[in-house]
């Protein structure tokens, strides 16, 4: 199925890994990308660093799917023995900084996206989105290109998942909260402390539990994670300030968490971005039965990807391991990407 297609998948890979692409400086493997595409002849469009490309006999009458990965990496691990930046395959493992979030699940789409890309009896259109800025969930990625894309009906994101399939996310939401006070001196009995009042409220996000429970995602989950308080011994503190870190499953909105939370604790509540909401698919979807036709294993994810963003039905799945992401010395084994693209196709071909 893909004998032409795995070795070109390393290949741009490799090409991939030698530039750095840091999120907000993706521009070389934008262009290394659009480059790529236009060698083989297939017609690619590119907003900021994002580029994407659409099938050859594209028919908006049919439904479209959204294939999308991104091309931006963390910053190297400190604890790195090896150049993240000089790809090396050896006993079996592809090394390199961003080889395996998401390098591999990239080309391994783009490879599944060429497989396609004449076909003219498609039941589906395809639309390759390879976005930027996905590490920092930044608003110059996924979601600069939305609007400039054709209608989207469902979406597989490419990320490291063992080739399982993710069709759960949680979202992410972050509060930063002030408890008020009165200044007074500790000596006296003057004032009234901040600390105690945040105390209280700190007891509540560490000991409330949302009362439904995820299939696939389990319990909403709040942890106070930073907090900073006083300038003085002496002095009783007049503010108390503290972050939360709330993970939230598809059993609830952010906006129905936050009401929660605000009708619960005394302290001043706001949260920095709405945007990174939880995901779910139903279990009727074309995707989740495809999936039950080829025995994949399906699961709920914890951590966030560009599926937060894409506003339509959508699962995580690719190739690599989770596990791996940002460690030193990043790998993915090259099988890996192999069974990546078989697996692509396979989904798409069983819709």
């Amino acid at each position: 199925m893909n004998e032409h297609l795995y070795p070109l998948a390393v290949e741009l890979l490799q090409q991939l890994i030698s530039i750095p692409s840091y999120s907000k400086e993706e521009d070389k493997t934008a262009l290394l990308i659009e480059d790529f595409f236009r060698h083989y002849k297939i017609e690619c469009f590119r907003k900021g660093n994002n580029v994407w490309s659409k099938n050859k006999f594209f028919d908006p009458a049919k439904p479209t799917i959204l294939l999308n990965s991104h091309h931006d990496t963390v910053k190297p691990n400190p604890s790195y023995t090896r150049n993240p930046f000089q790809p090396e395959a050896m006993d079996g493992k592809f090394f390199g900084l961003g080889s395996n979030d998401a390098g591999g699940a990239l080309v391994s789409l783009i490879m599944t996206f060429f497989y396609f890309y004449q076909e003219p009896n498609l039941k589906y259109n395809l639309v390759l989105v390879a976005s930027a800025e996905e590490e920092i969930s930044g608003t110059n990625g996924i979601e600069l290109v939305w609007k400039d894309l054709p209608k989207i009906d469902f979406a597989i994101v490419g990320e490291p998942t063992l080739m399982k399939m993710a069709v759960a996310e949680k979202g992410l939401m972050v509060l930063d909260c002030v408890a008020r006070g009165k200044a007074g001196h500790a000596a006296r009995e003057e004032g009234v402390n901040a600390i105690y009042s945040a105390w209280k409220d700190i007891e509540w996000f560490r000991s409330f539990q949302f009362p439904k429970v995820s299939p696939s995602l389990g319990k909403v989950k709040m942890s106070v994670t930073v907090i900073h308080a006083g300038q003085a011994h002496n002095q009783v503190p007049s503010e108390c300030a503290f972050t939360v870190d709330c993970r939230v499953t598809d059993s609830y909105t952010l906006e129905e968490v936050l009401e929660t939370v605000k009708e619960n604790v005394t302290c001043e509540i706001t949260p920095r971005s709405m945007r990174l909401k939880p995901k779910g698919i139903s279990e009727t979807h074309p995707l989740i039965l495809a999936a039950k036709k080829l025995d994949i294993e399906r699961y709920g994810s914890p951590t966030t990807s560009d599926q937060a963003l894409i506003p339509v039905p959508s699962i995580k799945l690719g190739p690599g391991d989770s596990a791996r992401s940002h460690s030193a010395d990043e790998f993915i084994y090259l099988e890996e990407i192999n069974h990546g693209i078989t697996g692509y196709i396979k989904l798409i071909e069983n819709l």
